[in-house]
């Protein structure tokens, strides 16, 4: 990332486009996560309906899986609104 001053949050226009700015960090990650855990969510629910040869244990490691992506991507957002805000 290029050396930038911290944005100006007390102006409305400068605050939009930071906030626009921070939507775009990690999006994919961030999507990906909500995709795994849909891909848990219809796993245990053809467990309990149609196919319940499946392993309990299989959709709920897919959610925690999707679970632990969001949380990388927290963390990975929250890390850059820090070196932003110290304008690095």
């Amino acid at each position: 990332m290029e050396n930038r001053p911290p944005p100006n949050l007390s102006d409305p226009a400068e605050l939009a486009a930071y906030r626009q700015e921070l939507r775009q960090v990690v999006r994919g990650l961030r999507l990906g996560s909500v995709g795994v855990k849909i891909v848990g969510a219809v796993l245990a629910l053809l467990r309990a309906k149609l196919w319940p040869a499946i392993p309990m244990l299989v959709p709920l490691v897919v959610i925690a899986l999707g679970v632990t992506l969001m949380i990388t991507a927290i963390a990975f957002r929250t890390a850059y609104h820090a070196r932003r805000m110290r304008g690095d």
